[in-house]
This record gives structure tokens, C-alpha cells and sequence, in this order.
């Protein structure tokens, strides 16, 4: 009567055993008898490979809890001027007023998202009056240059304005014509929000309208101009700006302005007041829209009702 136990003991002990050999070999199971965790690439169940007591294998499925959901450190290329907006004031609100912590987040839309422009202008038509685009220099978040080249108006010019502009007869020897220049142009500009001293001038020398929400002009800054102690509806230059806020000298000497120092320029400025613009933007987005409300009419569930089912069909599964 004893050995039945025991011997019943003993067959679970060897089943145990075994499949425990099984489970530490496939590195499943720990020396110290702790189940390892192998997590599936949908983070859901983990396979593990069970003996039976005849030798054979069976797949057994343990459920892995779901990893928490974290705010995604990036935005799509596509993303709305509300999504960009909405998405820029989530992560200064989880700053918990640490400036560190704020800049830091700050860099999710870096350095893709951002570019600074500037173009020179010099005089076509009658007494050189119209303003033809010459030279346009985009730079990145950092002030790298993404591109600058000299471009060849559509009208012959009358006045280079060399004093401002910097532009001369030579510049337009190699220049590139202005429907090439600005495919070329446009198509950096796309999606990208547009950093800019008086930008309405650049985009018109290109033909072209860039989404409000997507520019930032530094002459029209209330953050920059009150942090320079300069009246909100003053008219400022970026010479002004340089030397109050950047405490650097641009636009100096009697050879015309660089296109490229100009748009670097306008970035630093933008880059100095980031948060707090991005911030004010964010606080003046009108609110979201309410969701639509389903229309019970529209609803296809209801054709489920017997109502709609064909006679014939109804008939029959009587």
C-alpha cells in the first residue's frame, strides 16, 4: 500500500523534472526556478514549449501585460499646424518648469521641421520698381545652409541694388533660372515650419503662400520684441534685433547684406525665444472641434434587423 503514493509521487517528480531540463535548456527557465519572460514582437503572449508525459510537445501561451503607452517623441512630416502646436504645448506642460527639461522636449520637432529664409531682391520693370527675386539661402535648426544659390529674374534688370542686396553683374552669370529655382525652393519649403524677418517679402519675391501656422516671423514677435524692451507695435529690423538681443553685428559695410547670415540670424532669434513663442501659439489655437454625433439613420447595424432580410431567406429558416 506504501510504494502506490510514493511511486505516484515519484512519476510527477520525473515529469516534473523532465520538463523543467526542457524549460532551462531553452534558457526559459532560470537555475534558480524563476520563469524567464520572452516577450513576442507584439508584446502580447509568450510562447513556451511544454513535455508531456509521452515525449511529446505542446506550444503554451503565458499573457505578458501590455507595455504602458508613452507620448510619441516624434511627428509624422504630414502633421497639421494644430497637431504640431497641440503636440509643442504637451511637452512644455510636462517641463514642470524646468527650462532644461522644456528645451530638451523641445527637440522633437528638430531638425527637419524647422527652416530660416531669406532672399535679395534686385529691380526690374519700369525704373527698376518691381522686386524680382536674385538670391535665396534656407538654413536648418543649427544655421547649416540647405541651400543658396543666385537666381535669374524673369525680367531683365535695371537695378541690381548692390548696396542692400549684394548682388552684381557677375552673380548672374551662373544663376539658375527663376521657375527652376523655385521647384527647387518650394519643395524644401513643404511642411516645414518657415523661420523669417519680414517673410512676406521673401514669399512674395517667390510667388508663393506659406501657411500662417506654419510661419514665424521675427518682425512680428511680441516674445522678442518685449524681450528686447522695444514697444509691441514697433517696427523693428533684424539689425536691431541682432544687436539687442544676440549682441552681433549684421548687415554692416557698403557690399549689400548676405542672404545667408540674415536667415541664420533670424533663427538664432527664433531659437533664443522658442518655448515661450511656441508656447503663445499654442494657447491661442482655437479649441478642437466637438466629435461629430453618429446619426442612428446611418447606422448600417440596423439593416441586421429581420426587417431587411430577403422572404425567401426567412422562410426557409423557419
Amino acid at each position: 500500500a506504501p510504494r502506490g503514493p510514493s511511486k505516484k509521487k515519484s512519476r510527477k517528480h520525473q515529469r516534473f523534472m523532465e520538463r523543467r531540463a526542457v524549460l532551462e535548456q531553452k534558457g526559459l527557465l532560470s537555475p534558480h526556478g524563476h520563469l524567464g519572460s520572452q516577450t513576442t514582437e507584439s508584446g502580447l503572449e509568450t510562447n513556451t514549449t511544454l513535455t508531456k508525459a509521452n515525449g511529446t510537445t505542446e506550444p503554451h501561451y503565458d499573457k505578458v501585460p501590455k507595455p504602458k503607452r508613452t507620448v510619441s517623441a516624434s511627428l509624422s512630416p504630414s502633421a497639421s499646424p494644430d497637431s504640431i502646436a497641440r503636440h509643442h504645448s504637451v511637452l512644455l506642460s510636462q517641463g514642470n518648469g524646468s527650462s532644461k527639461r522644456v528645451r530638451t522636449s523641445s527637440l522633437v520637432l528638430r531638425p527637419g521641421k524647422y527652416v530660416a529664409i531669406d532672399c535679395e531682391m534686385v529691380g526690374t520693370g519700369p525704373q527698376g520698381r518691381l522686386s524680382e527675386l536674385a538670391r535665396c539661402s534656407v538654413v536648418g535648426y543649427d544655421g547649416d545652409v540647405i541651400y543658396d544659390k543666385y537666381v535669374r529674374p524673369e525680367l531683365p534688370i535695371v537695378d541690381y541694388r548692390t548696396r542692400w542686396s549684394g548682388i552684381t553683374e557677375k552673380h548672374m552669370k551662373n544663376a539658375i533660372p527663376f521657375t527652376a529655382a523655385q521647384a527647387e525652393i518650394l519643395k524644401i519649403l513643404k511642411d516645414k515650419i518657415v523661420v523669417g524677418h519680414a517673410i512676406h517679402h521673401d514669399f512674395q519675391a517667390l510667388k508663393y503662400f506659406h501657411p500662417k501656422d506654419r510661419t514665424r516671423d521675427t518682425s512680428q514677435s511680441r516674445v522678442l520684441k518685449k524681450r528686447a524692451g522695444l514697444p509691441v507695435r514697433a517696427n523693428v529690423s533684424l539689425k536691431n534685433l541682432a544687436r539687442y538681443l544676440l549682441h552681433k553685428k549684421i548687415q554692416v559695410g557698403c557690399k549689400g547684406h548676405s542672404s545667408v547670415e540674415d536667415a541664420q540670424t533670424a533663427m538664432e532669434l527664433y531659437r533664443l525665444v522658442e518655448v515661450q513663442w511656441e508656447r503663445e501659439l499654442a494657447h491661442s489655437l482655437p479649441p478642437r472641434p466637438p466629435s461629430p454625433v453618429t446619426d442612428p439613420a446611418a447606422d448600417s447595424s440596423q439593416y441586421l434587423d429581420d426587417q431587411y432580410w430577403p422572404t425567401d431567406l426567412m422562410a426557409s429558416s423557419l
